[in-house]
C-alpha cells in the first residue's frame, strides 16, 4: 500500500501548547483576572496538560455516489493539505473525501467532539466506527496508533455541515506507552445541565454536583484528582454562568460562538480564547446567545517534547519513537484504502478491537 512519507506529517502537526502559549499577548494585568488573551480561528492556543484544540466547521455541498465532493470544488485548493478555507470549506488532507487519512499518534489522547456531520474512524488494530450528531470518540494512543479521521458526506440531496472539536490530552510518563485503546461517549449519555438561559454539556468532569468521569482506564482524566473538566457552554440573553474557584489547575475559555459576553465585568469581544486566574471565582454573563468551550486541569508537570504526531518526555524518546514506526508501522494498515470510510447508510457504530460492536442506545 502506498504510504504517507513520515516527514510530511510531522511538519504538519500543531505547536507545543508550550510554544502556542508563547505566542499570545499578554493583557489586563494587576486586579484582573484574565492572564492572556487572543482570537481565534482554526487552531486554539492551550495550556497544560492540553496539547492542542481545533474547532472544525464546514459547511460542505451535497456529496457524490462515492461520498465526497465533485472536481468543480477542487479549483484554487491546495490538493492533500488544504487548510485555507474556501467557499465554506476545507478538504484537509483528503482528496475526494474530507479528512484526514492513515496518520501515527504515540505518547497522548485525542479527544473528538463532533457536534454536527459524521466522522469515520478506522485505526491499525482493526477497529472502526463512525460517529456525530453529539458523539464523543476518546482515544488513547499510548504506546502507538495508525488511524483515519475521514468525513463523508452521507447526503447527496442537501449541505453536509461538518462540526467538531479536536482536543489533545497529554499522557504522563507512567502511561505513554500502555496499549492504545478508545471508548465512546454516546450523545444521549453526555450529561446535559440546564439552568435558566444556560445549558451546560459535561464531556468531563464535574457542574453543578452533576459527575461524569468516562475516560479510558489510562486517562489523566480518569482519576478525578487531576479536575479534568472539558465543558461545553451554552447561553442565551441575560444569561449567568458561575463556576467556583480551585488552586492547582489550569483554566482556559474558548468564545467561538456570538456576540455579547462579559468575564467578571470585563467585556469579550468576537472569538477569543481567554486563560483566566483560577483561584477567582468564574462568573460569564451573556449579553446575547454565545457558546464556548471550557477546558480545565491539573497540569501533569513533566517535560513535554513533541515531534508532530508523537508526544514523549524526551527527545531521545522521540527518535526511538520514530524508529518504533518505521519498523512497524504501529501494527500496519489492513483497510483497503488509507480514507477508509464505512459506506452511505447513516448509522452510528464502534467496532473495538476485540470484535464487539457497539451502537447507540
Amino acid at each position: 500500500m502506498k504510504r504517507r512519507d513520515l516527514l510530511s506529517l510531522l511538519t504538519l502537526a500543531p505547536l507545543t501548547s508550550w510554544a502556542m502559549s508563547k505566542l499570545m499577548p499578554k493583557s489586563l494585568q494587576g486586579k484582573s483576572m484574565i492572564k492572556h488573551s487572543a482570537p481565534i480561528d482554526l487552531h486554539w492556543p492551550t495550556q497544560e496538560p492540553f496539547l492542542f484544540c481545533a474547532h472544525h466547521l464546514d459547511r460542505y455541498p451535497a456529496g457524490n455516489a462515492k461520498l465526497g465532493l465533485e472536481a468543480k470544488h477542487f479549483a484554487g485548493r491546495q490538493m492533500g493539505s488544504d487548510f485555507q478555507e474556501k467557499d465554506g470549506f476545507r478538504l484537509y488532507h483528503g482528496t475526494e473525501i474530507p479528512g484526514f487519512p492513515v496518520h501515527p499518534h504515540r505518547g497522548f489522547e485525542t479527544i473528538t467532539i463532533v457536534r454536527r456531520g459524521y466522522a469515520d474512524h478506522a485505526d491499525s488494530l482493526g477497529a472502526a466506527g463512525r460517529y456525530g450528531e453529539g458523539d464523543v470518540q476518546w482515544m488513547t494512543a499510548g504506546s502507538g496508533v495508525q488511524h483515519s479521521e475521514m468525513f463523508p458526506l452521507l447526503h447527496k440531496d442537501k449541505e453536509n455541515t461538518l462540526e467538531l472539536f479536536q482536543i489533545w490530552l497529554n499522557l504522563p510518563k507512567k502511561n505513554k506507552m500502555v496499549p492504545a485503546d478508545f471508548k465512546m461517549l454516546w450523545a444521549n449519555k453526555i450529561p446535559r445541565v440546564k439552568k435558566d438561559n444556560v445549558e451546560v454539556s459535561i464531556i468531563s468532569g464535574e457542574f453543578n454536583d452533576v459527575k461524569f468521569f468516562e475516560a479510558p482506564k489510562n486517562s489523566w482524566a480518569a482519576d478525578s484528582s487531576n479536575q479534568v473538566n472539558i465543558l461545553l457552554v451554552k447561553m442565551a440573553k441575560d444569561g449567568l454562568f458561575e463556576y467556583p474557584a480551585k488552586k492547582g489547575v489550569e483554566r482556559s475559555l474558548y468564545f467561538f460562538e456570538g456576540q455579547g459576553a462579559s468575564i467578571n465585568g470585563q467585556s469579550i469581544n468576537g472569538k477569543r480564547a481567554v486563560f483566566v486566574d483560577p483561584s477567582v471565582q468564574l462568573q460569564i454573563k451573556a449579553s446575547g446567545t454565545i457558546e464556548f468551550l471550557m477546558l480545565e486541569a491539573k497540569p501533569i508537570g513533566e517535560p513535554v517534547v513533541q515531534h508532530g504526531p508523537f508526544v514523549m518526555n524526551t527527545r531521545e524518546e522521540i527518535a526511538q519513537t520514530i524508529r518504533d514506526y518505521q519498523a512497524t508501522q504501529f501494527g500496519g494498515w489492513k483497510w483497503q484504502r488509507e480514507d477508509m470510510i464505512h459506506g452511505p447508510q447513516i448509522e452510528r457504530f464502534a467496532k473495538y478491537p476485540d470484535g464487539r460492536i457497539e451502537r447507540p442506545s
